[in-house]
Protein backbone atom coordinates (compact mmCIF):
# COMPACT_ATOMS: atom_id res chain seq x y z
CA UNK A 1 0.00 0.00 0.00
CA UNK A 2 1.69 3.05 -1.45
CA UNK A 3 -0.66 6.16 -1.20
CA UNK A 4 -3.65 6.46 1.58
CA UNK A 5 -5.91 9.23 0.77
CA UNK A 6 -7.81 11.20 4.15
CA UNK A 7 -10.85 13.56 3.08
CA UNK A 8 -10.94 15.87 6.59
CA UNK A 9 -13.99 17.72 7.59
CA UNK A 10 -12.79 19.16 11.07
CA UNK A 11 -15.03 16.44 12.65
CA UNK A 12 -14.21 14.65 15.72
CA UNK A 13 -14.28 11.49 13.29
CA UNK A 14 -12.25 12.57 10.45
CA UNK A 15 -9.49 13.12 13.17
CA UNK A 16 -10.17 9.46 14.33
CA UNK A 17 -9.59 8.88 11.14
CA UNK A 18 -6.63 10.88 10.40
CA UNK A 19 -5.04 8.52 13.59
CA UNK A 20 -6.18 5.23 11.95
CA UNK A 21 -4.74 6.47 8.64
CA UNK A 22 -1.41 7.27 10.45
CA UNK A 23 -1.39 3.73 12.20
CA UNK A 24 -1.78 1.96 8.73
CA UNK A 25 0.87 4.56 7.02
CA UNK A 26 3.14 3.77 9.90
CA UNK A 27 3.08 0.13 9.45
CA UNK A 28 2.71 -0.31 5.51
CA UNK A 29 5.12 2.82 5.18
CA UNK A 30 2.60 4.45 2.58
CA UNK A 31 2.40 8.23 1.95
CA UNK A 32 -0.24 9.99 3.49
CA UNK A 33 -2.68 12.33 1.45
CA UNK A 34 -4.62 14.96 3.45
CA UNK A 35 -7.41 16.60 1.38
CA UNK A 36 -10.20 19.32 2.19
CA UNK A 37 -12.81 19.86 -0.36
CA UNK A 38 -14.27 23.10 -0.50
CA UNK A 39 -18.23 22.90 -1.26
CA UNK A 40 -18.72 25.70 -3.57
CA UNK A 41 -21.95 24.75 -4.56
CA UNK A 42 -23.81 26.97 -1.76
CA UNK A 43 -22.52 29.96 -3.82
CA UNK A 44 -24.97 29.48 -6.68
CA UNK A 45 -28.02 30.74 -5.90
CA UNK A 46 -31.26 29.71 -8.44
CA UNK A 47 -33.43 32.24 -9.71
CA UNK A 48 -37.02 32.29 -10.79
CA UNK A 49 -37.22 29.44 -13.84
CA UNK A 50 -34.56 27.66 -12.35
CA UNK A 51 -31.28 29.51 -13.69
CA UNK A 52 -28.56 29.54 -12.33
CA UNK A 53 -27.20 32.72 -11.00
CA UNK A 54 -23.59 32.88 -9.98
CA UNK A 55 -21.79 35.76 -7.76
CA UNK A 56 -19.85 38.01 -10.04
CA UNK A 57 -16.50 37.72 -7.81
CA UNK A 58 -17.37 34.16 -7.45
CA UNK A 59 -13.56 33.33 -8.05
CA UNK A 60 -12.32 35.62 -5.47
CA UNK A 61 -14.86 34.09 -3.09
CA UNK A 62 -13.51 30.42 -4.08
CA UNK A 63 -10.06 31.53 -3.91
CA UNK A 64 -10.84 32.97 -0.25
CA UNK A 65 -12.20 30.02 0.85
CA UNK A 66 -9.51 28.01 -0.13
CA UNK A 67 -6.96 29.88 1.26
CA UNK A 68 -8.91 29.66 4.91
CA UNK A 69 -9.36 26.14 4.39
CA UNK A 70 -5.58 25.89 3.25
CA UNK A 71 -4.66 27.34 6.82
CA UNK A 72 -7.14 25.21 8.44
CA UNK A 73 -5.78 22.24 6.75
CA UNK A 74 -2.44 22.57 7.95
CA UNK A 75 -2.85 23.29 12.03
CA UNK A 76 -5.46 20.17 11.88
CA UNK A 77 -2.49 18.04 10.35
CA UNK A 78 -0.10 19.95 12.92
CA UNK A 79 -2.28 18.40 15.52
CA UNK A 80 -1.80 15.01 14.60
CA UNK A 81 1.35 12.41 15.56
CA UNK A 82 2.49 11.95 12.32
CA UNK A 83 5.87 9.73 11.77
CA UNK A 84 5.73 9.68 8.46
CA UNK A 85 8.09 12.08 6.69
CA UNK A 86 6.08 11.53 3.47
CA UNK A 87 3.05 13.49 3.64
CA UNK A 88 0.92 15.86 1.73
CA UNK A 89 -1.90 18.38 1.90
CA UNK A 90 -4.19 19.55 -0.35
CA UNK A 91 -7.71 21.35 -0.69
CA UNK A 92 -9.49 20.77 -3.87
CA UNK A 93 -13.17 22.90 -4.23
CA UNK A 94 -16.48 21.56 -5.89
CA UNK A 95 -18.45 18.44 -4.73
CA UNK A 96 -17.20 16.73 -2.10
CA UNK A 97 -17.46 12.94 -2.97
CA UNK A 98 -16.93 13.71 -6.94
CA UNK A 99 -13.57 15.57 -5.93
CA UNK A 100 -12.42 12.82 -3.42
CA UNK A 101 -13.36 9.93 -6.23
CA UNK A 102 -11.76 12.31 -8.63
CA UNK A 103 -8.47 12.84 -6.76
CA UNK A 104 -8.43 9.03 -5.44
CA UNK A 105 -8.22 7.74 -9.31
CA UNK A 106 -5.86 10.79 -10.57
CA UNK A 107 -3.56 9.70 -7.64
CA UNK A 108 -3.78 6.61 -7.81
CA UNK A 109 -4.49 5.81 -4.08
CA UNK A 110 -4.63 2.44 -2.79
CA UNK A 111 -6.70 2.78 0.39
CA UNK A 112 -9.27 5.66 1.33
CA UNK A 113 -9.77 6.12 5.11
CA UNK A 114 -12.75 8.51 6.10
CA UNK A 115 -14.81 8.68 8.60
CA UNK A 116 -18.74 8.48 8.87
CA UNK A 117 -20.72 11.52 10.80
CA UNK A 118 -23.67 8.91 11.44
CA UNK A 119 -26.34 10.81 9.90
CA UNK A 120 -29.75 9.42 10.40
CA UNK A 121 -31.82 7.76 7.66
CA UNK A 122 -33.93 10.86 7.11
CA UNK A 123 -31.15 12.81 7.39
CA UNK A 124 -28.87 11.06 4.30
CA UNK A 125 -32.38 10.81 2.56
CA UNK A 126 -32.61 14.62 2.40
CA UNK A 127 -28.91 16.01 2.53
CA UNK A 128 -26.98 12.59 1.07
CA UNK A 129 -23.63 11.10 2.31
CA UNK A 130 -20.18 11.90 1.69
CA UNK A 131 -19.08 8.71 2.82
CA UNK A 132 -21.78 6.89 0.93
CA UNK A 133 -21.34 8.44 -2.33
CA UNK A 134 -17.29 7.65 -1.82
CA UNK A 135 -18.16 4.22 -0.96
CA UNK A 136 -20.28 3.78 -4.28
CA UNK A 137 -17.61 5.48 -6.60
CA UNK A 138 -14.33 5.09 -5.51
CA UNK A 139 -11.32 3.32 -7.24
CA UNK A 140 -9.50 1.90 -4.34
CA UNK A 141 -10.94 0.01 -1.09
CA UNK A 142 -12.30 2.65 1.62
CA UNK A 143 -11.79 2.05 5.27
CA UNK A 144 -15.10 3.83 7.27
CA UNK A 145 -13.86 5.16 10.97
CA UNK A 146 -17.66 5.16 12.57
CA UNK A 147 -18.79 7.88 14.97
CA UNK A 148 -18.77 7.04 18.58
CA UNK A 149 -21.04 9.91 19.48
CA UNK A 150 -19.22 13.37 19.57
Amino acid sequence: MKKILVPIDGSHVSKKAAEEAIELSNKYDSKLIFVYVVDTRGIYTYDVGGIISVPFNYPKITEELIQVKTKFLDAFVSTLAIESKDIEKVVLHGEPSDKIVEYANKEKVDLIVMGRRGFSKIQRFFVGSVTQRVISDAPCPVLIINNDGE
